[in-house]
């Protein structure tokens, strides 16, 4: 697990570091030039193994440290000056009043003039090639538009064109909202982004991802306990994301054991002539280790579900008798589920004036975790009574179409902080909520806040959402709890989809669904 922080908590860490732990701003200032020297050094292998003869001389690689005045850009210029001394032909330019720089800045840019560090103005950066150039123009307090000078420095760095190509972006790209990834006006766009102690946020979430490039984190010195003790208590937990370590949470298959040891999911799904999300969700499920799986479906779908999916399990109903005979349609419910673990509602329901009931029927007479998705969801939004029966082991899974008929907020609104969107919705119902994007947001209930790191476009496909909900519900079936199921299935569901993805216009959702035989762990270790 990989902890994320927020602009807001990356500088009461630094503050905390500083004032409590006493350890100065300009050690750890070199530290994370340090790592910014490094990483740029690493790009020219050949240059960096030369003798102290070459380094002495400022013949190498030509760099350009692009330097606002706060202490991101007094990083810049520490790390101009490091690849300076190595023997890069390395400057620092910089835009905004330099004499009313930081106090750090300040120092930074004395040391470099002494050691003759060329100092340019940001408009001279494009008189000259570069083989590498570094932002250190805005750090991660950015909270306004981009405009005027600093919008064309962004703009005349993103036109330079590095051979052989070396964009590295200190701490996070300029222009980059730390908390959700959104483009401030303008903004760097990185190869490499070089952050220190923790990962930020914005470069796990879109549009911010794709501008940082790969992510590589430095250790600069924050002891352990300022990401716990530096953060107020208005400010929610901090989010994390997963790593291939945390598929040790899939619960391991016992040897002594039958079907009914790995649970029973009960997926109510398909309309006429919809079976298709019935049977991904039914697979999902399967594919990640549910003992049993019954699909409760219209009758018309029994001859294809059979020859898809003949593991599965049919529980048959017409539409029309619940108008005829609501009460006895509730009692057959009540026995569906009473036999499940776990059940699965909406994928492929249509908007039929059966949905509603079964909705109620469902959420008030289910006693296990209820995962909803798609059309489940669309009739909740329309009778808007029905989260009156949330209760804490319900999880959703809505799309930002869903997401924005559930809540009455634009998708542009949504899209803007993804992260506050299922956070608010999920604190206010007391449930789970499994928002999806491109990067996944799963808040739970009690604050805990994932963002996922796996997956890629390939699973932009019709199906794929159906089989996430399979995979939620098997996880919970064969003994996960229900919130770190939602995690953990959103993190498994991007790692099958890079491992399903690999030619990816051609995949499709049960190939997806097929691939987790080659992601998850082997069920056979016992714990």
């Amino acid at each position: 697990m990989r902890r994320l922080v927020t602009g807001k908590r990356a500088k009461e860490i630094d503050a905390y570091t500083m004032k409590e732990i006493g350890i100065p701003s300009m050690v750890l200032m070199e530290r994370a030039a340090l790592g910014v020297a490094r990483a740029v050094k690493e790009r020219f292998p050949a240059w960096n193994t030369g003798g102290m003869a070459q380094r002495r001389r400022p013949e190498g690689p030509a760099v350009v440290a692009v330097c606002g005045t706060g202490n991101n850009g007094a990083d810049g210029v520490a790390a101009a000056r490091m690849l300076r001394l190595a023997g890069f032909d390395a400057c620092a330019a910089i835009i905004g009043d330099a004499g009313r720089g930081t106090e750090e800045f300040q120092k930074q840019l004395k040391i470099a003039d002494r050691v003759g560090v060329p100092i340019l103005g940001w408009q001279e950066i494009g008189n000259r090639p570069w083989d590498a150039v570094i932002d250190a123009v805005f750090g991660v307090g950015l909270s306004r538009e981009i405009e005027g000078d600093y919008r064309l420095c962004l703009e005349a760095m993103n036109s330079l064109s590095p051979i052989p190509g070396l964009r590295v972006a200190v701490d996070i790209p300029s222009g980059i909202h730390a908390d959700t990834g959104r483009v401030m006006g303008t903004a760097f766009r990185a190869d490499l982004t070089v952050t220190f102690g923790w990962e930020k946020q914005g470069t796990l979430l879109y549009p911010g991802r794709e501008y940082a490039g790969n992510v590589r984190v430095e250790d600069i010195g924050f002891p352990e306990e300022a990401m716990e003790r530096a953060a107020g208590e208005e400010e929610r937990k901090a989010a994390f994301t997963y790593g291939p370590e945390d598929l040790a949470g899939v619960p391991a298959r016992r040897a002594y054991s039958n079907k009914g040891s790995f649970g029973r999911v009960l997926v109510v799904a398909g309309s006429k002539g919809m079976c298709g999300a019935a049977y991904l969700s039914a697979l999902g499920a399967y594919r990640c280790g549910a003992g049993l799986v019954k699909i409760l479906t219209v009758e018309e779908n029994r001859p294809v579900l059979q020859n898809l999916l003949p593991e599965a399990i049919l529980a048959l109903y017409d539409p029309e008798t619940i108008n005829r005979d609501k009460e006895g349609f509730r009692t057959f419910m009540e026995e569906q589920t009473s036999w499940a673990d776990v059940v699965v509602l909406g994928p492929g329901l249509g908007a039929g004036p059966c949905v509603e009931y079964l909705a109620e029927t469902i959420l008030t007479s289910a006693f296990v975790p209820v995962i909803i998705d798609a059309d489940a969801l669309n009739a909740i939004a329309a009778h808007p009574y029905l989260t009156s029966y949330y209760t804490e082991n319900i999880i959703i899974t809505p799309h930002l179409g869903e997401m924005s008929r559930l809540t009455g907020k634009s998708i542009k609104e949504i899209q803007a902080d993804l992260p506050s969107a299922a956070s608010e919705y999920a604190a206010r119902y007391g449930i789970t909520c499994v928002l999806k994007d491109a990067a996944t947001v799963a808040a739970g209930r009690d604050g805990d806040l994932y963002i996922n790191s796996s997956g890629c476009s390939a699973m932009a496909k019709a199906g794929s959402g159906d089989v996430l909900t399979g995979i939620i519900a098997g996880l919970i079936a064969i003994g996960t709890e229900e919130e770190q199921a939602a995690f953990l299935g959103v993190y498994i569901h991007g790692l099958a989809g890079e491992r399903a993805g690999r030619d990816s216009h051609s995949m499709l959702a049960s190939e997806l669904a097929d691939a987790l035989r080659d992601v998850l762990p082997d069920g056979r270790k016992e714990q």
